[in-house]
């Protein structure tokens, strides 16, 4: 029934009001926006790599790093397991997929199938003639490690670039062990690789009280390592045994010591618990904090610390204070990353891609607007004015989301172009038939938008299906076009029909034709 109450036309049209409010700051200018800005929303749609320039880069996450560690840590506990249990070995030691170690006494063989029971969950085990007992990691177990430290690095990436204050960066995972890092706006990636290349994993650690540095490397006693100094030329003897992870830490800021900068640290409950202790029952020792394999400072405990905060002082100019506060807020990679691919989009490269996504964008406007009205006339003119209404609700619902909008989300826009006015042609059509039945215009335009509509639904569903599936499969480019024609479609639904049919009722409740000629 044609009909269409005042509520819902107050509805439609709050809703194009609302969709021009929130879509016009992305045509302002910085200046204009600055002396208008309380007037309407912050946001605003950020343009992509493709777009406005920036830096791309694709790093490696070194798995072979982290598994070395991981099998290290397993040697660590198999030696005090052994040590506890009394049983005698020999040449424990870590191996690329696994462990190694020989077993003094066979008599102690079924003691030790006992103990690395426990050890079941990651590792498959053998015992060879002679006593030789190789542990290897499970597949499964290989595979779950990788996505999580994956995952865990992703975060720490993406926590990384925000501290440096870029916006809406583009992070994801490609293939098992890389990562791409898009950074639109960024000019220089020196600073961000120089981020990226640190670990920042940070450990506490005991000293050898007898002779805690040297000014050149010896080798290391047993239970005990031989570190590099960060900024000095000494040489560090510090227990292996880490006392405190870095994993604890809660926060971290730059503040000033004698006019010196210095990083103050806080810990979280557990850590702060953990720190009071230690310093508590090491008074007068010295204490090492070691940052990726390098001791950054190396105080005496002179008096127990309980308020589970601390200070890292060292010859720290401002600019390395800032930069290392900023790493340990962020956390530690669970493995390095290395750079393997990077490229550099200039802003004039942008710049053209903007303007020929115009151009293309405002022939194809002109195109379907001068072709609706030459077959349409009168209809035609409203099918255009939903035509604009769904471009500036597209743009609402993307600057809503603060999308990234990327070269191909442009071409998705051009696309949606034509589609939009796909729902107006099957109604205009049907309306059409109608009237060669000799329906009278009334009857004519409530059959041919109640008719369409099925038709209109199930096109517009096999084409969302279709594009659910580009972004579900695809990645980066093909995602901003799935994403961007997956708004238009579902705008134009609202758009076609709701809008186009709200001007059709008015002008026919208004004139009241007799006759309708289409």
């Amino acid at each position: 029934m044609l009909f269409f109450p005042r509520w819902k036309k107050i509805c439609v049209w709050l809703v194009v009001a609302t969709g021009l409010w929130l879509a016009l700051p992305n045509s302002f200018s910085e200046p204009v926006k600055q002396r208008i800005g309380m007037l309407f929303p912050e946001n605003r749609i950020a343009l992509g790599l493709d777009l406005q320039g920036g830096s791309h880069l694709l790093l490696q996450v070194e798995m072979a790093e982290y598994l070395r560690e991981y099998h290290q840590g397993s040697v660590d506990t198999l030696r005090t397991k052994m040590r506890q249990e009394r049983l005698g070995y020999t040449g424990l030691s870590a191996l690329k997929n696994g462990a190694t170690f020989t077993v003094r006494e066979m008599t102690d063989i079924e003691a030790v199938e006992a103990m690395l029971r426990d050890f079941r969950a990651e590792y498959t085990y053998e015992i060879a003639e002679g006593g030789v007992v190789t542990l290897e990691l499970r597949p499964e177990e290989r595979e779950r490690i990788t996505r999580q430290v994956l995952a865990q690095s992703i975060e720490i990436v993406r926590r990384r670039v925000d501290e440096t204050g870029t916006r809406e960066p583009i992070i994801a995972r490609q293939g098992d062990d890389r990562i791409v890092l898009q950074v639109p706006g960024l000019k220089n990636p020196e600073m961000l690789k120089s981020l990226l290349g640190k670990t920042a994993k940070m450990t506490f650690h005991l000293m050898d009280e007898t002779q805690p540095f040297v000014s050149q490397r010896v080798p290391a006693r047993p239970g005990y390592m031989v570190l590099p100094g960060e900024g000095d030329k000494n040489f560090y003897h510090i227990l292996r045994k880490i006392e405190l992870s870095g994993e604890l830490l809660v926060d971290a800021s730059v503040t000033f010591d004698q006019g010196m900068p210095v990083v103050n640290f806080r810990f979280n409950t557990r850590g702060g618990k953990l720190f009071g202790d230690i310093t508590k029952n090491n008074v007068g020792k010295p204490f090492a904090i070691v940052l990726d394999g390098k001791v950054i400072s190396a105080p005496r405990i002179n008096s127990p610390i309980l308020g589970g905060s601390g200070i890292i002082s060292g010859n720290f100019t401002v600019e390395s204070a800032n930069e290392l506060a900023m790493l340990l807020r962020s956390g530690a990679l669970p493995a390095p990353l290395t750079v393997i691919e990077e490229r550099t989009v200039g802003p004039s490269l942008g710049e053209d891609s903007i303007l020929a996504g115009k151009k293309a964008a405002l022939i194809g406007v002109c195109l379907v607007m001068i072709t609706m009205f030459l077959i349409y006339r009168r209809f035609g003119i409203y099918s255009n004015i939903a035509l604009l209404v769904n471009m500036v609700l597209l743009f609402a619902v993307l600057t809503l989301f603060q999308a990234t909008l990327t070269l191909p989300g442009i071409a998705g826009m051009v696309l949606t172009m034509g589609m939009a006015v796909d729902a107006n042609v099957l109604i205009f059509e049907r309306i059409r038939e109608e009237i060669r039945l000799g329906k009278t215009p009334y009857a004519a335009i409530d059959l041919g938008f109640s008719q369409a509509f099925r038709t209109i639904l199930d096109a517009n569903i096999t084409t969302l299906i279709a594009t659910i599936l580009l972004f579900i499969l695809g990645s980066g480019p093909v995602k901003g076009f799935a994403v961007t024609l997956c708004i238009g479609i579902l705008v134009s639904m609202f758009s076609a029909i709701l809008f186009t049919r709200m001007l059709v009722v008015q002008w026919l409740v208004k004139h009241k034709p007799k006759t309708l000629v289409l």
